[in-house]
């Protein structure tokens, strides 16, 4: 059993972990943060997420000892992720990042805290999406540049970041393949008029009801398309991803990892 620090332990993804933590056997929460004033402060996290109790009250911020956790799980906010990043590396306590929506000063912390302890980058913990990355990027690299790519993606209406980091992640997998700038020439939504570019990838973006996730990458050539697509139904199988990648993070070297790395797929970039 993984003993972990869970960040955005009150949220749609926390609860979850908690959940499937209790099911599973698999992980033993030890400290349970959410954000500073939170409604939940005080309670125990086991009882927040409808099971038993768990002798971990809710706490507004990061304990300095992260509770003598094995491993961070992450799930919280873009500004929270930046201060889990900070104690974990004093704490020396790898960290799983399943966050989205990171501004530009994210890459940096990353970076700076890999070089002391293990950080694995997560935008979709689940299983399917890692191959599903796989597959983009093999069919990115073996289809002719003729073959244009689009992606569409589609989540819950209560999801605050567009594209989401899922779709960006498949398009930085499509577009190093074909030696691409997944920067430059992706193109987040379209309006107006205006030809496609060569190379271009295409992101549009769909927020209703109570979608989980879905991801379609499509290849579109002259008389023939090939897609790749993923459909999430339940949430609980990215808190399974979460805690299975936790469990492998937890004996890791200090370095960036992603869930490719905890499937054995090394070939994603």
């Amino acid at each position: 059993m993984t003993r972990a620090a869970l960040i955005g332990a009150t949220g749609r993804m926390g609860v979850a972990i908690v959940r499937a933590g209790v099911a599973s056997n698999a992980l033993q929460v030890v400290a349970a943060i959410a954000s500073p004033g939170s409604k939940w402060a005080g309670l125990d996290i086991g009882a927040v997420a409808g099971e038993k109790s768990l002798g971990v009250s809710v706490v507004g911020d990061l304990p300095p000892d992260l509770g003598k956790a094995e491993v961070a799980i992450d799930f919280s906010r873009p500004d929270l992720s930046l201060r889990a990043l900070n104690v974990c590396r004093a704490a020396h306590v790898p960290i799983v990042i399943g966050t989205t929506g990171h501004g530009a000063e994210f890459e940096a912390r990353v970076a700076a805290a890999s070089r002391d302890i293990a950080v694995l980058i997560a935008p979709n913990t689940s299983i399917g999406i890692a191959v599903a990355q796989e597959l983009v990027r093999m069919a990115a690299s073996l289809l002719p540049p003729e073959f244009d790519i689009e992606i569409s993606e589609a989540h819950h209406k209560h999801k605050l970041d567009a594209p989401s980091g899922t779709a960006l992640a498949l398009a930085d997998s499509a577009a190093k393949a074909r030696g691409l700038d997944p920067n430059a020439d992706t193109l987040t939504g379209r309006a107006g008029q205006g030809a496609r570019r060569s190379g271009e990838i295409g992101i549009a973006s769909l927020r209703a009801g109570d979608i989980v996730g879905t991801h379609t990458v499509l290849f579109a050539g002259f008389g023939e398309r090939l897609t790749v697509g993923h459909e999430a139904t339940d949430r609980s199988i990215f808190a399974l991803g979460a805690i299975r990648a936790a469990g492998w993070l937890s004996a890791q070297k200090p370095g960036r990892y992603t869930m490719a790395n905890v499937l054995g797929l090394k070939t994603i970039a």
